[in-house]
């Protein structure tokens, strides 16, 4: 069965890791946690006289450097001037230079946001009218090239490596003294630690590159490299080295001195009556508190500088992402070091009933941690119920939660399976002495009377032996005979010793109630592999109470700006083509005073250039779906080249009103644009 289950576990391995590299890969690149939630001129927005500086508003604190913002004019020449300023909270703003011709203009910007994340993006307005641009700005921020793509691999093999080296110790003095012994057990605790240091510094040489250019020949910038060991997010990765460096220590003593007294601190000894010496409960009672405090140390690295250290609550929000990271280690890594217990660990020191019991109940305080502190995190990401299903954040939420509760369902059968381990052992046990009493009773009876028993029997021999020992030495082939005898003797008993090693380890491995339990193991395993990418990328993804107070600031930016609220006026820009000769081109309402009652409209036709241009027919129509009126006609009258007027315009009531407008280029070519507006 050994010979069968063995490619099974790798292929299935390889499939699990397929899936997660898969997930990974698939994943969208990430977003950024502060929004753009507002800017002067608005986006889109059409301003009669050129600003004297631009401004942007983002969802909390960023930072900027000299080229965070730029700003471009139709020609692609850069016309702002300044480093960007901070005037208030979370409003940047940035000087441009004067006089300023009319036109379309384009903002572009990449910043990082209190969070760690790089957040950038690009818009346009325009000073008197929309004009042509050959400005062709990208949204793609940094963070999302090959650079982005390998510090997001770096952030998954980071909270890998933690897991498996905080949850894999853990697992050693909790639950399974004899385990600081096996080499397979070391093996993986030391590859986390190893996974964890080279992420680590992979990511403090990637970090100014992905928050900056996305240039991988800038990974190695040690300017750049400066200037990230000044944020907050570089003093957390030393941080997190250094303490590396104490867990380097910690790892060493778990499997030096503390694996040598680990028959003592075994909990299955101390229950049979060996507590152990006092040095050595010492001992066992240091590494915890000092693992749990490097441990501790270390979730405080990604608490410091990520979701927990900003927005709402962040005072409680951090020490609960600490606990919260903590009991994804000692569930994941513990889950983990007891599947390479099942499979690797040797004949003398399998891992036992007991062992896997006390897993259980630390896997169960571990999911019910998991559950209060992932219900608190919920509330404060989310902030609602609709933001599980209208958010990315919350749909990742959703199938994280689902993985949980799959592993925690197969974690149900692997309890029934060591349930079962435990009362198959019991009946072999009972089976073995009642097999051994019989036994001896039979060589008892055995035995004829007057015959000397085996154990005087040994003594006569070794006394004749002794007796031998006396004779003169023998000749020097007997001499050589005896060595190879004992050589041949030696190498019998090894070969024994590795036969009886490979038939209990088959015994051990026939048993269906290990096989089955090594399976459901393995299975919660695979689901623990893919619940942390599916965690790595909800690390990187915008919180979704973020994403929906930035389009609820999105939208009423853009309602401000489609209504004028600063000078009581509708102001609407409708770019049209008939599809004819000439056909394209701009048409602009004005709405004076935007209120119930008589108001002045005023129409403009402009071409793709900016210059005004007659149409021979201009029509207007207004709408107010909600309450059932219209569409009511208004007939302007020609002003001039590309301007229509009308005045004594009834609107009969407030509300979100449809302005629809009929432009018509040629005899058969026209076409009708609309926008809505909200009046009163």
């Amino acid at each position: 069965m050994t010979q069968t289950t063995a490619p099974r576990v790798r292929t299935l391995v390889l499939l699990i890791l397929a899936v997660a590299g898969a997930l990974l890969a698939g994943a969208a690149p990430a977003s950024a946690h502060a929004a753009l939630t507002g800017s002067d001129p608005a986006q889109g927005a059409v301003v009669d006289t050129a600003p004297p500086q631009l401004s942007l508003t983002f969802s909390e604190p960023v930072a900027v450097g000299d080229d965070s913002v730029r700003v471009l004019d139709p020609k692609g020449e850069r016309v702002d001037k300044g480093d960007p300023a901070n005037p208030s909270g979370t409003t940047y703003s940035v000087r441009l230079v004067s006089g300023l011709p009319d036109g379309t203009y384009t903002v572009a910007y990449q910043v990082v946001s209190a969070d760690s994340h790089p957040v950038a993006g690009a818009f346009t307005f325009s000073i008197g009218a929309p004009s042509e641009t050959t400005v062709s700005v990208s949204a793609q921020g940094s963070d999302e090239g090959f650079v982005g793509w390998l510090y997001g691999f770096g952030r998954y093999v980071s909270y890998a490596g933690f897991v498996v080296l905080a949850g894999g110790a853990c697992f050693v003095l909790a639950c399974w003294a004899p385990g600081a012994r096996v080499r397979a057990v070391q093996r993986l605790v030391v590859s986390g630690w190893l996974a964890l240091t080279a992420a680590t510094l992979g990511l403090l040489m990637l970090r100014g590159s992905y928050t900056t250019s996305g240039r991988i020949g800038d990974v190695f910038d040690l300017e750049l490299l400066g200037d990230v060991l000044q944020t907050k997010t570089g003093a957390a990765l030393v941080s997190r080295l250094l303490l590396l460096a104490a867990a380097a220590l910690f790892v060493a003593v778990l499997f030096g001195a503390y694996a040598r007294t680990a028959d003592a601190a075994d909990p299955d000894r101390a229950a049979e009556g060996d507590g152990g010496e006092p040095d050595k409960r010492d001992l066992t009672f240091g590494l915890a508190l000092g693992g749990t405090v490097v441990a501790a140390g270390l979730a405080a690295s990604w608490a410091m500088s990520e979701h927990a250290s900003q927005g709402l609550q962040a005072g409680v929000a951090m020490p609960v992402d600490v606990v919260h990271l903590l009991a994804v280690a000692a569930w994941l890594g513990g889950l983990t070091a007891l599947l390479v217990a099942l499979y690797r660990a040797p004949v003398e020191t399998p891992v036992g009933r007991d062992a896997v019991r006390r897993f259980s109940r630390l896997a169960f305080g571990s999911v019910v941690t998991l559950a209060v502190t992932g219900v608190y995190q919920s509330w404060r990401q989310l902030g609602s119920w609709s933001a599980f299903t209208d958010t990315r954040y919350g749909q990742l939420l959703l199938v994280k939660i689902a993985l949980v509760a799959v592993m925690v369902a197969v974690a149900f059968l692997s309890r029934r399976w060591t349930q079962r381990l435990a009362d198959a052992r019991v009946a072999t046990a009972a089976e073995e002495t009642g097999r051994a009493e019989g036994t001896e009773r039979a060589e008892e009876e055995k035995q004829p009377a007057g015959t000397v028993p085996a154990e005087a029997s040994e003594t006569s021999k070794t006394s004749e032996a002794s007796e031998a020992s006396k004779a003169p030495e023998a000749s020097g082939a007997e001499n050589d005979e005896a060595g190879q005898d004992s050589v041949r003797a030696a190498q019998l008993a090894r070969q024994r010793a590795a036969a009886e090693a490979a038939r209990q380890k088959r015994l051990r491995d026939a048993d269906p109630n290990r096989f089955g339990l090594r399976r459901s193991v393995l299975a919660e395993a695979g689901v623990a592999v893919v619940l942390l990418a599916v965690t790595t990328v909800l690390t990187q993804t915008e919180p979704g109470r973020t994403e929906q107070d930035a389009r609820a600031a999105a939208a009423t930016s853009s309602s401000a700006s489609a209504t004028g609220q600063g000078s009581g006026a509708v102001s609407l820009t409708m770019p049209f083509d008939t599809g004819g000769k000439n056909g394209k081109g701009v048409v602009s309402i004005d709405l004076d005073p935007a209120q119930a009652g008589d108001n002045a409209l005023h129409v403009y036709v402009e071409g793709p250039d900016g210059t005004p241009v007659d149409v021979p027919e201009v029509k207007i129509a207004l709408t107010l779906a909600a309450q059932d009126i219209g569409p009511l006609p208004v007939a302007p009258d020609r002003i001039t080249i590309g301007h229509w007027s009308a005045s004594g315009v009834q609107i009969p009531m407030a509300g979100d009103w449809k302005v629809e407008v009929t432009v018509r280029t040629s005899d058969i070519d026209q076409v009708t644009v609309s926008k809505n507006a909200q009046i009163g």
